[in-house]
């Protein structure tokens, strides 16, 4: 193949059509647990996050519910794909690994959000912390009661095994954010005057992104890494089902997501699809939320 501008342009649609073709095959499963915000700043603060608001009796003049502040901020992450593509291969037209490749590019970039929403944060809640200084999934949240006092709630009952979650996916705000500041774009550094080109005979694509995740309300998210038993998937639902927020105002929380990793599916379908459970009385828990299975808790 001849190297000049139009067969370097043909290649890069070419290349371009294989990297969305990979983009438009990623799972969005990310959308399930995370709300995206749009950000148009490097570090974004959340200080209303921890406040709630509630309804009240209109009874004299309004009355205003300022939003309790928490130093609690995301700061967005820059991320990139690069690939190569030697001048020497365009010329003896070995280019057939190059569309797999750029496919595969596509699938990564557009596997992002669910590894960082899945693996790197709500895997790793028991130990980050979220808006109240505290490990989202913990044992002492802070709220106030019916008496206006301090009372430690709970949003894990601890453990060792593979963990899962049951979180309500029906809310404008899931348990986690994704700031999105700029979604991956396709680049090219594939002029034969580049200076790529020129000194290393080698024709530069690429994606780049900026986003990053953070934490919301802790209260739409149950985490435990006890055994995916009914027993355990019951205490679950009551805990979350019965949330609330500051003065004791019920939250109404729905447990209608239930996230497992591999390792956890089998036990998942057997609570929430078997007609009969393990001593074969009837399953009460069949139906009561939709189960996924990411293999990014793997």
């Amino acid at each position: 193949m001849l190297v000049n501008a139009a067969n370097l342009d043909a290649l890069r649609v070419g290349f371009k059509k294989n990297f969305q073709n990979g983009l438009a095959q990623a799972s969005s499963d990310w959308t399930s647990v995370a709300t995206e915000v749009p950000s148009m700043t490097k570090e974004q603060k959340y200080g209303w996050l921890g406040k709630m608001p509630n309804v009240r009796e209109w009874i004299g003049a309004r009355a205003i519910q300022n939003l309790a502040q928490h130093d609690y901020s995301i700061a967005e992450k820059p991320w990139e794909l690069t690939i190569g593509v030697d001048r020497d291969d365009i010329e003896t037209d070995n280019l057939g690994i190059y569309a797999p490749l750029f496919t595969e590019m596509g699938a990564s970039t557009g596997a992002k959000k669910d590894l960082l929403v899945y693996g790197d944060t709500l895997k790793k809640g028991f130990d980050m912390a979220c808006y109240d200084g505290q490990p989202f999934f913990d044992t002492d949240h802070l709220v106030l009661d019916e008496n206006g006092n301090e009372t430690s709630v709970a949003n894990t009952d601890g453990g060792s095994d593979a963990p899962w979650f049951l979180i309500d996916d029906t809310r404008a705000l899931k348990p986690i954010i994704l700031q999105r500041r700029k979604d991956f774009e396709f680049v090219n550094m594939d002029k034969l005057t580049d200076q790529n080109v020129f000194m290393n005979k080698e024709f530069i694509y690429g994606a780049d992104a900026r986003f990053n995740t953070g934490f919301g309300f802790w209260q739409m998210a149950w985490g435990s890494k006890q055994p995916l038993t009914a027993a355990n998937y019951a205490k679950a639902r009551a805990a979350l089902s019965s949330m609330k927020g500051d003065h004791g105002r019920p939250l109404g929380i729905r447990p209608s997501l239930l996230v497992v990793g591999p390792s956890n599916e089998s036990a998942a379908l057997k609570i929430l699809n078997s007609e009969f459970a393990a001593g074969g009385e009837t399953n009460e828990w069949k139906g009561t939320a939709k189960m996924l299975n990411t293999p990014w808790l793997a």
